[in-house]
């Protein structure tokens, strides 16, 4: 059973999502601080975080630096902040998506199924890969530098990633990128794409600035250059 942990200030908004995520066979935790939040993940570590920005002791980006620091674990941001760049902060941060308050339960309950799909085994096939002096095997989902150090990716970073090594030198379009990492009712958020792409860049090319194997085709998409 996928554990979900659960957190906001507003009572109304935990009620709501623990009677509907828990009624569609989920586990759920709530919490209404960051601190609750930053403990209850470490006592029972969840599967996946719905997280607040607007908590009452800490702001919700230090809460998923918090998680950040010891976890993979998927995130959804789920905020009265629609601006661009709170958008840009909570994914630079390390959330996996946003989502716009006031908001359909429907929406998020989709949301959530996309962000579970990318926590899915890798299918065999591709060998080891080279992307700087890294290499990345996309079967035991391991990224490896040369001096033996693992490199954690979350699984959106690992969604990204897979989807351009599969296509060794082919330009995979934005529009393809959105629809298969994070569902057909993504179309026009390429905020997403290039903020993941930069994630991907600093963990694994030797000069993110000038990236030699992750390129951006502006305008268009994105290439593996092996």
């Amino acid at each position: 059973m996928t554990r979900i942990l659960v957190v906001d200030d507003e009572p109304q908004i935990l009620r709501a999502l623990r009677i509907n995520l828990r009624a569609r066979g989920y586990d759920v935790e709530v919490a209404d601080t960051g601190a609750a939040a930053l403990k209850a993940a470490a006592a029972h570590p969840p599967d996946l975080v719905v997280l607040d920005l607007g908590l009452p002791d800490l702001d919700g980006t230090e809460v998923i630096r918090g998680l950040r620091g010891w976890t993979t674990v998927p995130i959804i941001v789920l905020s009265g902040r629609a601006g661009s760049e709170d958008k840009v902060a909570a994914l630079d941060a390390g959330a996996d998506d946003y989502v716009t308050k006031p908001f359909g339960v429907d929406e998020l309950l989709a949301r959530i199924r996309a962000v579970t799909r990318r926590l899915a085994p890798a299918t065999p096939g591709v060998p080891a890969l080279r992307i700087g002096r890294t290499t990345v095997d996309l079967a035991d989902r391991t990224v490896t530098r040369d001096d033996g150090t693992e490199i954690k990716l979350t699984p959106t970073q690992w969604a990204v990633l897979e989807k351009l090594l599969r296509n060794p030198g082919k330009l995979v379009s934005q529009r393809q990128l959105l629809h298969d990492v994070w569902g057909p009712e993504y179309q026009q958020e390429t905020t997403y794409l290039r903020q993941y792409l930069a994630q991907l860049r600093r963990k694994l090319e030797d000069d993110p600035a000038r990236p030699r194997h992750l390129i951006t085709e502006p305008g268009m998409g994105y290439r593996y250059r092996p």
